[in-house]
């Protein structure tokens, strides 16, 4: 039987002679201890948790999980701890700890630019978003040299994780149009640009090809190079009656 309270319990015996006689028996009962496993938490991947028991002398834990000691969970999971008091009497308790994945933080595909050229950089897979190097969520700027940058998104749970872009600033082209001319009325002359791939001149000039200029005019040659970027440069053509 399981008694519920501290009882002293009366035995009557009778031999086989109808003689009787009687003794007694306490047995006192324990209560059992008041075993606590704490609150349930909510954490975010990869953060470590300690669990401790209350209410007991000593404490086991299943899943492996050492009373007191730091552990990271990979999953959210019930545990169960075994308390024992200095009576040796046992009692459980149990917390759930409820792992959140971390967002799947994005910073945009890596980016060519030529210098100059305003760029805007976008978190995304999370709620909020900050960036180093000063830089601010979706506003454009202009970077200056090739920078790898690093966005750090937080989700509605407060779960963070980080990604990185990296944008690789081209230089302009170092374009020269040639040095001022003066000529006569008359007198052909040929502007060939140089420091990039492909040039354009203002004024129906055709790069390296010879024309007579009627009047002083100052001519303006745009240099495209092989990434791209584009840089001007200008020259003045004096023309003398």
């Amino acid at each position: 039987f399981t008694p519920t309270a501290t009882t002293t319990y009366t035995v009557t015996g009778t031999d086989a002679n109808g003689c009787v006689n009687t003794d007694q028996v306490t047995v006192t009962v324990n209560a059992l201890p008041t075993v606590g496993a704490g609150a349930d938490l909510t954490v975010c991947a990869g953060t470590a948790v300690t669990l401790s028991g209350t209410g007991a002398s000593t404490y086991s834990w299943d899943n492996s999980v050492s009373n007191a000691v730091a552990f990271t969970p990979t999953a959210t999971t019930t545990y169960t701890v075994t308390g024992t008091d200095a009576n040796g009497c046992v009692n459980t308790d149990q917390v759930t700890v409820t792992v959140n994945a971390l967002p799947t933080v994005g910073a945009g595909a890596d980016l060519t630019v030529c210098a100059g050229t305003a760029v805007t950089l976008s978190g995304t897979g999370a709620s909020t978003y900050s960036w180093d190097n000063s830089v601010s969520n979706a506003v454009a700027f202009t970077p200056t040299a090739t920078t790898t940058y690093t966005v750090t998104g937080t989700d509605a749970n407060g779960c963070v994780n980080t990604d990185q872009v990296t944008v690789t600033v081209n230089a302009l082209p170092t374009v020269g149009a040639g040095a001022d001319l003066a000529v006569c009325a008359g007198t052909p002359v040929t502007l060939s640009g140089s420091g990039a791939s492909t040039y354009s001149w203002s004024n129906a000039i055709t790069n390296a090809t010879a024309f007579t200029p009627t009047a002083t005019t100052t001519y303006t040659v745009t240099g495209t190079d092989a990434n791209g970027c584009v840089n001007t440069d200008q020259v003045t053509v004096t023309v003398n009656a």
